[in-house]
């Protein structure tokens, strides 16, 4: 009647074992009631602990490798919470598991980027077994907010484009106020007379002169007024 399911990687191999849940009618493969599990790792002590504990240590592990996939590195856990997950300075991730035992200490193990990834694999078999028919009080993953949307671009990146547009304009207005203005241009006398001669014949309205030159009188016609 006892159930056992065993997950293997590289670093790590997790053991789940347990009972099928009969009163449910459920298979006689399958593993409704959880009574014991262990997470061993090579040259560090095996890890024991009941339901609650292999609940604890997938409700901090999962959301933080989320996080960390999205660029988003912050610790989960802590508190009244019997494991936690942070990032470490110098590289790599820090996993404290407190045992419920007040005179126990609390352990602490150091995971590279491959541990911690075997680690999210041997849980990620579990959660998703179909021979598992334990309900997993998991939170739901959440979307980032956008505070850490934006923190995941470093300061002086997301400063650049603001800052090099106002130092740009800044100079342009300089440039333009250094600059002299130009000078008006002069007419010449050639240009005025050009002008004058233009302006001359098309003035609308003009009023012809008459001419003060007398009209010549033709030959024969040279009868000088008072003569018979």
């Amino acid at each position: 009647m006892k159930q056992t399911l065993r997950y293997d990687q590289v670093s790590c191999r997790l053991q789940v074992e347990g009972l099928p849940d009969l009163s449910s009618g459920q298979a006689q493969d399958a593993l409704g009631i959880i009574t014991g599990w262990s997470l061993s790792w090579p040259g560090r002590p095996e890890l024991e602990g009941r339901r609650e504990h292999l609940l604890a240590l997938m409700a901090v592990v999962l959301p933080y490798a989320r996080h960390l996939i999205s660029g988003v590195a912050r610790p989960f856990g802590g508190g009244e919470m019997p494991v936690s997950i942070a990032p470490r300075a110098e590289g790599g991730h820090s996993l404290q598991l407190r045992s419920s035992q007040p005179d126990t200490p609390s352990l602490d193990l150091h995971l590279d980027d491959a541990e911690l990834a075997d680690l999210v694999r041997v849980l990620d078999q579990l959660r998703l077994d179909p021979r598992l028919q334990v309900k997993l009080d998991l939170p739901e993953p959440q979307p980032l907010n956008p505070r850490e949307v934006m923190e995941r671009v470093p300061l002086r990146r997301r400063l650049a484009a603001p800052v090099g547009g106002a130092v740009a304009l800044a100079l342009a207005a300089t440039l333009g106020a250094l600059l002299p203005e130009p000078a008006p241009q002069r007419q010449t006398s050639g240009q005025r007379e050009t002008s004058g001669q233009r302006e001359t014949p098309g003035a609308a309205g003009a009023t012809p002169q008459p001419s003060s030159r007398q009209p010549s009188v033709p030959p024969g016609d040279g009868a000088q007024p008072g003569n018979p």
